[in-house]
Order: structure tokens, then sequence, then C-alpha cells
């Protein structure tokens, strides 16, 4: 894949930005929450003089809410997060725009550094990160940006398992909230944005009929809630494994079968993992699949199928589509990985719909207000969304529905704020 070099940035083909620019427009309906902050952030210009590096999903939402941030008075810089998940189109619209852009759908993993590289030399006050690549890659190549940071934001639940590691250990040298933890976000992106747009990746890659599959879910977070739910919608036999057991007592008490690895994979025809870690379907469970299971990954990094293992355990692979490869394994049954293990319902579709999206960058959006504009600076760390941020988005999202609920009366609200009123 040739690049088209811009002046300050990197993307496929600068002549595609007429097309991101219709399909960021058409998203931008969906998206009301962020349109009224946007335009109050036009008038008051509340992040004016911020420099913003961020590592997104370079998708139509994300253009959104680079449009807000910077209708704020921000400068912005930036970079994909994920090799698979740029829409070129709309990096291309954004570059064209004059907003400094490094992504390329299908880049090897030296470019995509080489993006985050160039999306930091921005020299940010603020970050924002979806899996904390851009904070690592600061902290352990570009340290001499870190005491420039005020702080930063992170979408996913990885990037706050990683964030919160570095600040046990020390290392992490700003503060950083996490967006993925707020209740507008993991409530409705994780479950609701997730669970369609990965039941949607699989459709698009393989045109399954769902009605009747043995389907696992690995994993029972907020995601493998919102996958279990719709598989189940589509007539899909669902089987929950977790290491939880509160989350595994939950998936029962929802109507899902439960049980270990090791038994699902044996009966199982579609496989999706979306627990952030490691070899969640190693070699064990491989070995004992039936011919055709199809494997696809809707967590961040595509370390949750052990590919090497796979490979290892195959005499030959094919292409069959797109984002379908075939593994014959050395004993005649065939496995088929979808997306390179990558995040299915981006690397396949389009990832969550818009109107999802909109509460988590709207989050993201106040979260880069708040931070840049503290009175005294927080210390290094992994810090909740404010509440009254939270709450603010939930009340936006309501208005734009045209949906009115009740307050509680001064008396209420004292009955709930004492201990002396008892029966």
């Amino acid at each position: 894949m040739s690049a088209k070099k811009a002046t300050v940035g990197d993307v496929k083909d600068l002549s595609l930005a007429a097309e991101g620019r219709l399909r960021i427009e058409w998203a931008s309906r969906e998206m009301p929450v962020l349109r009224l902050i946007q335009e109050r952030f036009a008038r008051q210009k509340p992040l004016a003089g911020a420099r913003i590096s961020a590592c997104l999903h370079i998708t139509t939402e994300t253009a959104n809410l680079a449009a807000t941030l910077k209708a704020g008075g921000a400068e912005l810089a930036l970079c994909a997060s994920n090799p698979l998940s740029t829409q070129d189109d709309v990096a291309a619209a954004m570059l064209a725009d004059g907003i400094p852009m490094f992504a390329i759908k299908g880049e090897d993993s030296q470019t995509y550094y080489k993006h985050i590289a160039g999306a930091l030399a921005h020299q940010p006050h603020i970050t924002l990160d979806d899996g904390a690549d851009l904070v690592t890659t600061l902290h352990q190549d570009k340290k001499e940006l870190a005491g420039s940071v005020i702080g930063g934001m992170e979408e996913t639940t990885t990037g706050v398992i990683r964030l919160r590691s570095m600040a046990q250990g020390k290392k992490l040298k700003y503060p950083v909230i996490a967006v993925n933890d707020a209740e507008t976000k993991h409530f409705f992106d994780n479950r609701y944005g997730t669970g369609q747009s990965t039941v949607d990746g699989i459709t698009r890659a393989t045109n399954i009929l769902w009605a009747g599959k043995n389907v696992v879910v690995c994993g029972y977070g907020w995601c493998g809630r919102g996958i279990a739910l719709r598989a189940r919608g589509m007539g899909a036999q669902v089987i929950v494994t977790e290491v939880n057991p509160i989350r595994a007592i939950e998936a029962v008490m929802d109507g899902y079968r439960v049980m270990p690895m090791l038994k699902a994979s044996r009966i199982g025809d579609v496989f999706v993992t979306i627990t952030g870690g490691l070899n969640t379907i190693d070699r064990a469970h491989l070995q004992v699949m039936k011919d055709g299971a199809i494997l696809a990954n809707s967590g961040h990094f595509n370390v949750e199928i052990n590919i090497p293992a796979l490979k290892e355990l195959s005499r030959k692979t094919r292409t069959m589509r797109s984002s379908v490869e075939e593994f014959t394994l050395k004993d005649g049954r065939r496995l088929f990985l979808l997306a390179d293990g990558r995040l299915i319902n981006l690397a396949a579709a389009e990832g969550h719909p818009a109107s999802v999206m909109d509460m988590s960058f709207a989050n993201q959006a106040l979260c880069a207000e708040y931070m840049f504009n503290l009175k005294k600076a927080w210390a290094p760390g992994v810090y909740p969304v404010p509440r009254v941020i939270d709450q603010e988005v939930g009340r936006l999202k309501l208005q734009s529905m045209g949906i009115r609920i009740d307050k509680l009366s001064r008396e209420q609200r004292q009955y709930l704020n004492s201990w002396e009123m008892g029966t």
C-alpha cells in the first residue's frame, strides 16, 4: 500500500477527503450531545492555547470529537490507536481540513509507532488515548515531554488496566481520567455499542446465519454482556466463559450457559473474545475445536487468541474472503480467524454507532476542558470522571431525545442526606 504524504501528516490518499466529509456529516446527525458542547465551545473557547495529541480509532465519530475540541480553541494532532481501524477517507478529510493526521488502514507496526511519534511531536498539554499506546510510548521513548503534560483521558478498558498498572508501579508521570469508567460510557458504549458492532463486524466478514449457532462469549464484562445480548437476539445459543465468579453468576442468572473454556471449545461454532487478557483462546482450546469454528476478537489488542499457536498447529492457510483467513490444521480440521484477531467491530465494520459514541466523546470533550482548566494540578494517577460531568452528559442526552425526568424535592433531598429519620 502506498501512502500519499501531506505537508503535516501521513494518510493514504488526500483525494478521499470529499467522501470522508460526507460521512463525517452523516455521523454528526446522530451526535446531538457533542453538537451542543461544540456550540458552547465555539462561543467560550475553553481550550484556547491547549495542545492535544490523540491516539484514537480514526472514524467519523472521532472526527466529530476533533471538530468539537478544535471549536473550543485546541490545537490537535491525531494518530490511529489500531492498525486496522482507520477509515482512510475520514483521515484524509481531517488532514485536508487542517488537523495533523497520522493514520493509514493496514499500516505495519513500524509505521504505527512512527505515527504515534508524529502525534507526540505536537508536544501536548493533554493526551487522549484508546488503549494507552500513546501514553506508554511517551513514557518510554519521549520522556522529555512528560513534564509539559497537564493530564490525559483514556477511552477503553484495556488502556485503563495498563494505566493503573503504571500508576501502581509509580511509573505514570501525570494524571489521567478513566473515561471508560464513566456510567455514560461503559453502560452504553461498552454494552450496546460493542454488542451491536461486534455482531455487525462478524456478519459482514462471514455472512453467517446467527440463529441456531453456539456462540461462545469469552468474558462477561460490560462488552461481553452486550455481545451476548445481541447474539441471543439473533437467535444464537449463547455460552459464556469467565474467570470472575461474580460475573459468572450474573451470566447464569441472565439465562446463559456458563462453563469452562475447554468444554465450550468442543461445542462452539463462533467464538468471541472480549476479556482484555492474554491467550483467552489458547493452544489446548484450538486442539479440540470442531471443524469450521469461527474465531473473532473484540478486545483492543490481538493477543486474546493465541495466533502463534494456531499457526504452529496448521499445515496451510488461505484467505477465503476479506477479513477471513482459513487455517487447515494438521489433522484436517479448519478454523477461521477473522481480521487477524484484531478488534472485529472496527476491522471488518465501522465500529460503534454514532449515537452511542456521542456520550463517550462528550465525556472526552468535557474532561479535556476540565483537565485543562484545573485550578490545582492533580498528582499522577488514574482518576474517575467527575460525577458532575457524567451527570451532565446524561442530562444533555435526555434533552436531545426530548425526554424529561423528575427532580428530587427539597424534602426528599433532606431525607436522603439524613440519618435521624427512620420508620
